[in-house]
């Protein structure tokens, strides 16, 4: 009993033991970090007042910077200031010595504005001092010359009009006869540009065509049984075949180019085929006929192409084409209208008119041609009624109604389709001339010449456009050769038929020669 109550007071005091010497470990550790604590804070307390130190100094020395900055400011505003002070001054001091003379000026204007009235006054004064006087004269001398003021002027200004009228008309005279001549040059040189720079092929045609066989047996299936083959192909086509000695060739005569052309084609199609007789002939010319429409539209359009004239009814471009089968003295009649188109256009450009315009009408001016054998009347009124009826340009009906003289053109446009046409035609070779009649003009030319007193020799030269005359220098003389030359020039006039013009020049030459032995 005793040992357990001895083992609790142990224990007891044990307990007493740990929590004493518990506390004092407590409190010493309590102790040292109030130490601690308190050593952080006199290390704060001395970082914050060496911080605020640092900061006072900073501070004053920012404020003491500023206070200079503040005081140097202030002193250049104060500089400003005085020098604009005494910039005012100066301008107040000038605008007051301005002043002072705008006024002394204004005085100055105003006493010579009251002279400038007083001299007014005065010269009015002298003025009307003049017209009395010039008055008094006048009457004088309307009493002394028995005229009146407005009498005299009349006659003054009648006799200068008289002068001048005289003037004016030989003036005007003069002006004219240079425009004249200014007209013809320009006109020359025109006619010369346009036919320089447009050259086109002369192509003649003729009225025969001739087919090619490939062999002479063929001769004889084109004529057929009893000739049935042969009337056929007449009768289909409209062309006469003329079947000769020619070996392996048939010729087609007619004066209708475009007859002669399907009857052309139609033949070598049926020798390809091989098959002739008359049912194959009708339909091998049924379907040449249709091909050549559209060839005939072909032709059409390449002209316009060629020309770059647009917006042309379809129709018009295949009666267009049609020209290409019509000849006017052996002249293909597309070819020419496309050369007159040219001609019309260069004539135009060098004119300043409207070059489509002319080129149109150029093409245009013999459109009737092509319809003039369908159709009675002249190709000018069948042409003139086409253009109507495809609602061409006034301009372009009227170079068609005027081309030939039938009306008057209301155009320059008109003017030069004419003058093309005129050129075209009448160019060398551009149409057809028999040999015999090339030949008997030659002679009429010559014969005309030599039959001239004094002549010696003549030459028709440029396929008898020109027409050189050489005298005899010891019976003609220089003013005997012009006289010569009107005469040759009126005989041709009068006795010949020719297309153009012929330049007649006489030659007269004296030569001296001596032979040196």
């Amino acid at each position: 009993m005793n040992d357990v109550i001895f083992s609790i007071l142990l224990i007891l005091i044990g307990l007493f033991c740990g929590i004493i010497v518990m506390f004092i470990i407590n409190y010493i550790r309590g102790d040292l970090a109030s130490k601690k604590a308190d050593s952080i804070l006199d290390k704060a307390k001395k970082d914050a007042e060496k911080i605020k130190r640092d900061y006072l100094m900073e501070a004053k020395e920012e404020a003491y910077r500023q206070k200079n900055d503040i005081d140097k400011e202030i002193k250049e505003r104060k500089n400003e200031l005085k020098e604009n002070e005494a910039r005012i001054l100066l301008r107040e001091n000038n605008i007051d010595r301005r002043d002072q003379t705008l006024q002394n000026r204004e005085n100055m204007l105003e006493d010579k504005e009251n002279n400038l009235i007083n001299k007014q006054k005065e010269i009015q004064t002298e003025q009307d001092k003049v017209e009395n006087i010039k008055k008094e004269q006048i009457s004088l001398l309307e009493k002394i010359a028995g005229f009146s003021k407005n009498e005299a002027r009349n006659m003054v200004l009648k006799k200068v009009e008289e002068m001048m009228n005289l003037e004016i008309a030989s003036y005007i005279k003069d002006r004219e006869a240079d425009a004249k001549l200014s007209a013809d040059r320009q006109a020359k040189n025109v006619l010369v540009s346009s036919m320089q720079k447009y050259a086109g092929d002369v192509a003649n045609e003729q009225t025969i065509s001739v087919v090619n066989l490939p062999t002479d047996d063929m001769k004889g299936r084109i004529i057929g049984r009893e000739g049935r083959n042969i009337r056929t192909i007449e009768a289909v086509t409209g062309v006469d075949l003329i079947i000769d000695d020619t070996p392996e060739a048939i010729i087609l005569s007619s004066f209708d180019p475009l007859r002669r052309e399907i009857a052309r084609v139609t033949i070598e199609n049926l020798i390809k085929d091989g098959r002739i007789h008359p049912a194959r002939i009708e339909e091998i010319y049924d379907k040449t006929s249709n091909d050549m429409i559209i060839k005939i539209r072909e032709y059409g359009e390449s002209a316009l192409f060629e020309l770059g004239i647009t917006k042309v009814d379809p129709e018009l471009v295949e009666i267009l084409g049609r020209l290409h089968f019509r000849t006017s003295y052996g002249q293909n009649v597309l070819k020419h209208s496309i050369e007159v188109a040219h001609l019309s256009g260069i004539m135009a450009s060098e004119l300043g008119e409207n070059v489509a315009l002319a080129k149109r009408a150029g093409l245009l001016h013999d459109i009737g041609k092509a319809i003039d054998h369908e159709v009675e009347g002249s190709h000018v009124e069948l042409g003139s009624e086409v253009a109507r009826r495809f609602k061409e340009n006034d301009v372009v009906i009227n170079a068609i109604e005027s081309h030939h003289g039938d009306k008057g053109p209301t155009s320059i446009i008109a003017e030069l389709v004419a003058i093309a046409d005129a050129l075209s035609a009448s160019r060398p070779g551009a149409r057809n001339d028999s040999l015999e009649n090339y030949i008997q003009r030659l002679k009429e030319l010559e014969g005309i010449a030599s039959s001239i007193d004094g002549v010696d020799k003549t030459f028709a030269m440029q396929a008898g456009r020109e027409l050189r005359v050489i005298v005899k220098p010891d019976k003609v003389d220089d003013l005997a050769s012009y006289k010569i030359a009107r005469d040759i020039k009126s005989r041709i006039e009068n006795e010949m038929q020719y297309p153009g013009t012929i330049k007649v020049t006489v030659i007269r030459e004296t030569r001296a020669t001596e032979e040196a032995k």
